[in-house]
């Protein structure tokens, strides 16, 4: 899969992967063992059963392909952008073992963008059972479940807060990983499907607790949409941002072409990124196409990075500068932000993760200064409490999450939650499965009552 040399698309928000061809595709489709007991269908959180779609691939069935991942997942050109597809089904691909694995990720999206420039084929739905699905939230989670329960015949109303649909699909992934068009032409099919999708409407204030209650069932699929900071002097300065409010300023308000549009956002020359996940990759190589120079800081070394390698390899060739084994502990200024300083860190023993603790170093020597004037945190998030605290008896986990047991159920009867809102912040295609074995259970409960 090809991909745009990274000092031309620094200059703008373009697509950076190419996609690959029918021919390409077709021939690393043929590359396939045809697994009698595929592992890398265990590796994909949503079950696809990707032998059967990569071999009708081989024979040159692509709207047949298309129908088989659709089985198991209706955002397959979503997926195939941004799933980390090594770690997950290509990472027990057989062929990995003494070769480079087959190319999963790369022809579910092939075979995604194929079928929507042929016209998208709707799945098969059942009989209309007379139940109602109330679902907070249209991301990942969301729109899984509002599809899968809609094709057992359910009638499924989604509740939205923002103007647009899609959550951090829409406003937390830049438009260069993972188009915006892409993400409505998923969402328009499952609209088309039969599920009503009302935004600007917050749960729990715009629609009620009582007034969800009176659905057969609820899903909550609000994700983790709450920033960390770190705690240290100077973050109330004019020019610090989480990254959760910097992205969504751009890629849902695109306030990088202010003033055409509504909303500002300041546009620094010297930005220093913290953290070290994909959000920290987005926030950084976000600030080069709005023409900063920018420094990426990261506690541990360059090899414990947390996110995708391919993400870390595009951040290096659009320029990003990494300072790694170094940590932030003031950020300079007043009122706007003029630097940070930091400090050297050395890794000691390994922690729960597997990774070596850092350590801060001692000395003066250890103490450095960056000259920046915007500071964008990317270290983490949380569930959002409100919804939430507003559900008597819903049961929350230390760090605000909802408890859910194995089917998705919560604490509350008849209310049910997935993806980021019940395991903390993880991956779209992980919020997926968690929200299609939510919607499974649901239809069960509800199709015995």
């Amino acid at each position: 899969m090809t991909k745009r040399a990274g000092d031309e698309r620094i200059a703008d928000f373009n697509e950076v992967n190419e996609g690959i061809s029918e021919q390409n595709a077709v021939l690393e489709a043929l590359r396939c063992m045809d697994c009698v007991r595929p592992q890398c269908t265990k590796g994909c959180p949503v079950n696809i059963d990707i032998s059967a779609f990569i071999r009708a691939i081989a024979e040159e069935d692509f709207k047949g392909a298309a129908a088989i991942i659709k089985k198991d997942n209706m955002l397959p050109a979503i997926c195939g952008r941004v799933c980390p597809q090594e770690n997950q089904c290509e990472g027990l691909c057989v062929l990995g073992k003494k070769e480079k694995p087959v190319r999963i990720g790369a022809l579910e999206r092939f075979v995604a963008d194929r079928e929507r420039e042929a016209g998208m084929t709707l799945p098969e739905i059942m009989s209309p059972t007379g139940k109602r699905v109330a679902v907070v939230g249209s991301g990942p989670a969301g729109i899984t479940a509002a599809a899968e329960l809609a094709r057992y015949g359910h009638s499924v109303t989604v509740f939205e807060s923002l103007h647009e649909a899609g959550g951090v699909l829409t406003y937390g992934i830049p438009e260069f990983r993972l188009p915006k068009e892409i993400v409505k032409a998923e969402i328009e099919q499952i609209l088309d499907m039969g599920v009503e999708l009302k935004l600007n409407h917050i749960a729990g204030r715009t629609v009620s607790v009582e007034e969800l209650l009176e659905f057969d069932a609820v899903f909550l699929g609000t994700g983790a949409g709450l920033p960390s900071f770190m705690g240290i002097e100077g973050e109330n300065l004019s020019g610090v941002y989480s990254a959760n409010e910097f992205l969504t300023r751009v890629n849902l308000m695109h306030a990088n072409a202010f003033p055409e549009y509504d909303t500002p956002v300041m546009k620094g020359s010297r930005v220093a990124v913290v953290g070290g996940g994909n959000v920290a990759m987005d926030s950084a190589r976000v600030s080069r196409r709005m023409g900063a120079e920018v420094y990426l800081i990261y506690r541990r070394r360059e090899e414990d990075l947390p996110a995708r390698e391919e993400e870390v390899h595009n951040a290096i060739e659009e320029g990003v500068e990494f300072i790694c084994c170094a940590n932030p502990v003031k950020i300079l200024g007043g009122p706007a932000v003029t630097g940070i300083e930091c400090v050297r860190m050395e890794m000691c023993d390994l922690d729960e993760s597997g990774r070596p603790c850092p350590v801060p170093m001692k000395g003066d020597e250890a103490v450095f200064t960056l000259d920046v004037d915007v500071v964008i945190e990317a270290i983490g998030q949380s569930p959002n409490p409100l919804l939430v605290s507003l559900i008597e008896g819903l049961e929350r986990g230390r760090r605000g999450n909802v408890i859910v047991d194995e089917h998705g159920l919560t604490s509350v009867d008849r209310i049910y939650a997935g993806g980021d809102i019940a395991t903390g912040a993880a991956t779209v295609i992980e919020a997926m499965g968690t929200a299609r074995k939510a919607a499974v259970s649901i239809n069960e409960m509800l199709m015995k009552k």
